[in-house]
């Protein structure tokens, strides 16, 4: 099939300045099209009457385990634990719980044509060329994915080795736009401003997962069809929670990134690092929010120093502190 009316869309789109920089786009694929993608038997799964049967069913129709930020690739533990309604624990603890992602590998035309185009040199030209990124220095991925419940991700930027990432809803379950489990797009609240003041600032520090409830939520893309695509930048805050009952239906996206070939990454100061005092008021004192900036650069700068390589070709140089 032929999916190049797609490209026209992307290129006259013009892109939404909030909650930041971003380009949205609803009833992406013709209606005929998207009707045909979701009804997809390899999309549209029978339903499932535990998770032992949902994953022999994703495993039949070529659906794979893959590694995914804030998921496992142990099934059978997350199977074990989520039957008795236990969450998986994440090793970052501003997350309550960790899923499971799985990647298809599709068998049928329509779907193996999708993915082909998604992959294809054409598709990441027109993305790159709208973002004014250099595809030449950038590695291609992409796919069609399911991400089971109790998928948690929080609120983060994304890495400074992605320079481009969209999502794409095609949810087979009609109910999808009604079930909790769709991207929000968020920024941060004021009084944590000083956390991007600091990533714009330090270039060779990696941007981190921050707490929920340093956030508000200004968009969720629950709209079925639709596409969201931007280029990370220090501001590109969004996360997913996801609960929902996986054995009618499953979230699933198409969801594809521009990585980066090269990064100047050092180290990786986690969240905890970030914390002030409560009691210093500052939210409209622009004085002492750049004393508290200063203050908060100083510490970790000074922490990180036991961590930084000497020799700056070692081979080891990130460190997360």
């Amino acid at each position: 099939m032929n999916f190049d009316y797609l490209l026209e869309k992307i290129k006259t789109t013009p892109f939404r300045k909030e909650p930041f920089k971003h380009i949205y786009i609803e009833d992406f694929f013709d209606q005929e099209d998207f009707k045909n993608i979701i009804s997809n038997s390899e999309l549209k799964l029978k339903k499932c009457e535990n998770d032992e049967e949902l994953f022999l069913e994703l495993f039949k129709n070529n659906y794979k385990v893959i590694e995914f930020p804030a998921c496992t690739t142990d099934y059978k533990e997350y199977i074990k634990k989520h039957s008795k309604g236990i969450p998986l624990k994440h090793y970052n603890n501003t997350c309550e719980s960790e899923g499971v992602t799985l990647r298809l590998n599709p068998k049928s035309s329509l779907l193996s044509d999708l993915n082909k185009f998604f992959l294809s040199e054409e598709f990441n030209k027109t993305i790159a060329e709208k973002l004014d990124i250099d595809l030449s220095s950038c590695i291609i991925d992409a796919g069609i994915q399911k991400y089971l419940d109790q998928y948690e991700i929080s609120p983060h930027p994304d890495i400074r080795k992605k320079a481009a990432t969209y999502m794409i809803n095609i949810n087979p379950g009609h109910e999808s736009e009604n079930l909790n489990f769709h991207t929000q797009y968020l920024k941060l609240k004021p009084e944590y401003s000083y956390v991007k003041e600091f990533w714009k600032g330090n270039k060779d520090a990696e941007r981190m997962w921050v707490p929920w409830d340093w956030c508000t939520t200004e968009f969720s893309q629950s709209k079925n069809n639709s596409i969201v695509i931007f280029s990370p930048s220090d501001d590109t805050m969004h996360g997913v929670k996801a609960d929902y009952q996986h054995y009618i239906t499953q979230r699933t996206q198409i969801y594809g990134n521009l990585w980066y070939s090269k990064s100047d990454i050092l180290y990786s100061p986690r969240w905890e690092k970030f914390v002030v005092n409560k009691s210093e008021n500052f939210q409209n004192n622009k004085n002492q929010k750049k004393s508290i900036l200063i203050s908060l650069h100083q510490k970790i700068k000074a922490a990180i120093n036991k961590f930084r390589p000497k020799d700056p070709n070692v081979a080891d140089r990130k460190k997360v502190i």
